[in-house]
C-alpha cells in the first residue's frame, strides 16, 4: 500500500490544497492531510475547525485520512508507514524552499517527496492570502472549498 503525507498548516484549507489533495488520490493508495500544531504559530482557525474543513471537503473519499501531529514529518511517515511526503508547488519560491526541507527529510531518513504543481487556476492562492481576504470582509468563496464558506 503506498501512503503519502500531505502536511501543513491548513489555515485554512484552500482550493490549491484540495486540488493537490485530489490528484494525490490519483497516485497514492492513502493520502494522509496531517495537520502540524506549532505552539508558537498563532492560528485564524482552531485546530478543530481545520480538522473539520478537511474531513468535510472529503467526506465521500475513503482514501483521504485526516489526523494531527506534532515534531518532525519524517517521524510521522515512520509512524503511520508512509513512504512518501506529497508537496505541492506554485512558484519558483516554493520549489527552493521545499527543495531544501526535502533534501534534510531524505538525508534523515528514506522517504521521498513528490512535488505536484499546482493548477494554473489555483497556483496563486495561499492560506495567507485567503486568510487577508477574510480578516478584511472580503468574499473568500473562490479561494476555499465549500466546508469552509459556513465558517467565515
Amino acid at each position: 500500500m503506498k501512503k503519502a503525507i500531505f502536511p501543513g498548516s491548513f489555515d485554512p484549507i484552500t482550493n490549491g490544497h484540495y486540488d493537490i489533495i485530489k490528484r494525490g488520490i490519483s497516485l497514492f493508495d492513502e493520502v494522509i492531510v496531517a495537520i502540524g500544531i506549532n505552539a508558537d504559530k498563532k492560528y485564524m482557525f482552531s485546530l478543530e475547525d481545520r480538522k473539520r474543513f478537511i474531513e468535510a471537503a472529503f467526506k465521500d473519499e475513503p482514501k483521504v485520512k485526516v489526523i494531527t501531529y506534532t515534531g518532525l514529518t519524517i517521524d510521522l511517515c515512520k509512524e503511520e508507514k508512509a513512504e512518501f511526503i506529497l508537496r505541492g508547488l506554485r512558484n519558483p519560491a516554493d520549489f527552493e524552499f521545499e527543495k531544501a526541507i526535502a533534501h534534510t527529510n531524505r538525508r534523515l531518513s528514506k522517504i521521498e517527496t513528490v512535488f505536484l504543481l499546482t493548477a494554473a487556476k489555483t497556483s496563486y492562492i495561499s492560506s495567507s492570502i485567503v486568510r487577508d481576504v477574510i480578516r478584511n470582509g472580503g468574499n473568500a468563496s473562490a479561494f476555499v472549498p465549500d466546508s469552509v464558506i459556513g465558517k467565515i
